[in-house]
């Protein structure tokens, strides 16, 4: 008989509920991917890319990080493959509205921009999967941060998966073990949790989802420091306790909100983490390794930039192998071909 879960120390029953629940991971391995898919193709391929996302980084910085968060959203729901562009329609329910991305993700008229502009020079050779993979990592370039080189060749999926993104994309008051969980499932590790969320250096977050930080813990992490409380003062002027209020924002790094550098892990060390899935990775006790790494990357930016580029590839590897059977080119990134 197999021994009783509330009989283990509770690290134990959360790595036991993990390797339960990973029974049928997917796996960010190395797919059948190539950096010089589109060379005889589509050659223009990176230089259409970056002037479109230069000109919309340009015109707003902020729209760096909402294509970042477009591609996160996208590969933890059934792989990187263009699901999370796909529009509602009659006969497919897209995943726009699921709960972690209602109101919160933005940015399509910007694929759809790259699109049209890639469908001019190479006519259904680009995938809009293969688009969003490379503009997030111009968009992190455009705001300070580093290079890394994207893999191409996914296809397009054929279907989205409302459900599976209400339960597989982390949420912002979710706990660290459950958040560690979800990155497993992806075949990703516990460092890329922390590198990827070092994203939040960059973006902004609204108030529905940090509301229940400030209104909690956040006094006790940040050890009642009077710049601490200054800045806790603004945050509840832009986000009511109740009564509305819900789509205010604010940025999760204040000190350098435009600038993707590694100041979002020097605040984690302050307590002054915005989001409660951010501060667990330095104030939760099931933080060991991730609370090493935060101040590691706090100290030594060089090193958040290399393990950041590294875990991009990793989040951009993890594929929907039947879009390689089922999937397409689409034409429009909003609606499969007709």
């Amino acid at each position: 008989m197999a021994p009783s879960l509330h009989s283990k120390p509770l690290v134990l029953q959360f790595l036991l509920l993990t390797l339960f629940i990973l029974g049928t991971r997917l796996d960010a391995s190395d797919p059948v991917l190539k950096l010089d898919y589109y060379a005889s193709t589509c050659p223009t391929l990176f230089e259409i890319i970056k002037k479109e996302m230069e000109c919309a980084v340009l015109a707003d910085p902020r729209n760096a990080a909402l294509i970042l968060r477009l591609h996160f959203h996208d590969c933890f729901v059934q792989g990187c493959d263009g699901s999370i562009l796909l529009d509602d329609t009659i006969t497919l329910q897209g995943e726009k509205k699921a709960s972690p991305n209602i109101n919160a993700l933005k940015g399509f008229r910007i694929i759809d921009s790259i699109k049209n502009k890639l469908e001019s020079e190479c006519p259904g050779i680009v995938s809009c999967a293969d688009i969003l993979t490379t503009a997030a990592r111009d968009a992190v370039i455009l705001v300070g941060g580093p290079y890394w080189e994207v893999p191409l060749g996914r296809k397009d999926s054929i279907t989205a998966n409302y459900a599976l993104a209400n339960t597989n994309i982390p949420t912002a008051d979710e706990g660290l073990p459950s958040i560690i969980s979800k990155f497993l499932y992806q075949g990703l590790s516990v460092t890329d949790v922390v590198a990827l969320s070092g994203a939040h250096t960059i973006g902004m977050a609204r108030c529905t989802n940090f509301r229940s930080r400030i209104y909690g813990d956040f006094e006790a992490t940040s050890g009642h420091d009077p710049i601490s409380e200054s800045h806790l003062s603004s945050l509840k002027s832009i986000c009511p306790p109740t009564g509305g209020g819900d789509n205010n924002i604010t940025a999760m790094d204040y000190v350098t909100p435009n600038l993707f550098d590694n100041s979002f892990y020097q605040i984690l060390l302050k307590g002054e983490g915005l989001l409660n899935s951010d501060q667990e990775m330095y104030s939760s006790w099931f933080g060991i390794e991730t609370k090493e790494l935060v101040k590691k990357y706090a100290a030594d930016p060089v090193a958040f930039f290399q393990q950041f580029s590294d875990s991009m590839v990793k989040l951009g590897n993890i594929i929907n192998s039947d879009s390689f059977v089922t999937g397409e080119v689409r034409r429009k990134c909003r609606f499969v071909n007709t």
